[in-house]
């Protein structure tokens, strides 16, 4: 059944798990040949910029994800409808993001220890459906069940009516809005940091 057609809102039908060697072939067939965009793999925020550049070749970057997920390391969050991945939220603590480490835009602001969620992808189908906030309340209830204290996030804020779906990756300060995220530091305008403090 097509999603247009589906009864039930999509996002009472979803379900989340943790990425892990069980579900590794759903995430493989989520994001497809083009390893969601260009071989990205989710390792672009994870990497130097030239070893991303090189893992897009021969497998490379999904084979470094591989190797994350099997060595039990924290990667990202599947969202799940009838067994099949629809959706994914890279979500790890921040320290594992390299490129958001060493951003002069998004520096720390504080020394407590939070986890990123960085970027977001979702199956064409079901785009523009509300998704994005469903995956991030997922997340939040993931993170309260695993005792994490703050998601933080780099949502863009568009200047345009419309962004291309590559733009939107990253995230739409909208939703992180509607799910409760509040901006601690506004040092971009077009690229707040939001944070979601689970403990209160």
């Amino acid at each position: 059944m097509s999603p247009s057609k589906q009864t039930t809102p999509v996002q009472n039908q979803l379900h989340f798990e943790a990425l892990s060697p069980d579900n590794w072939d759903k995430f493989v067939e989520l994001f497809g040949k083009r390893g969601a965009c260009s071989n990205c793999w989710c390792m672009s925020f994870r990497l130097p910029t030239a070893d991303f550049k090189a893992g897009k070749q021969n497998d490379g970057n999904k084979n470094t994800m591989k190797e994350l997920v099997w060595a039990g390391k924290p990667t990202g969050i599947l969202g799940i409808i009838g067994g099949r991945a629809i959706g994914w939220c890279a979500f790890a603590p921040r320290e594992n993001y390299l490129k958001i480490e060493h951003s002069r835009v998004h520096k720390r602001i504080d020394a407590e220890a939070v986890w990123s969620l960085p970027c977001f992808f979702i199956d064409k189908n079901y785009r523009r459906q509300g998704l994005s906030v469903a995956m991030l309340k997922g997340v939040i209830d993931y993170a309260k069940s695993k005792h994490i204290g703050i998601i933080e996030a780099y949502p863009t804020i568009p200047t345009v009516e419309k962004l291309p779906d590559a733009f939107v990756w990253i995230g739409l300060y909208k939703s992180f809005q509607r799910a409760g995220f509040q901006i601690v530091d506004h040092r971009s305008k077009s690229r707040p940091m939001v944070r979601y403090y689970c403990n209160k």
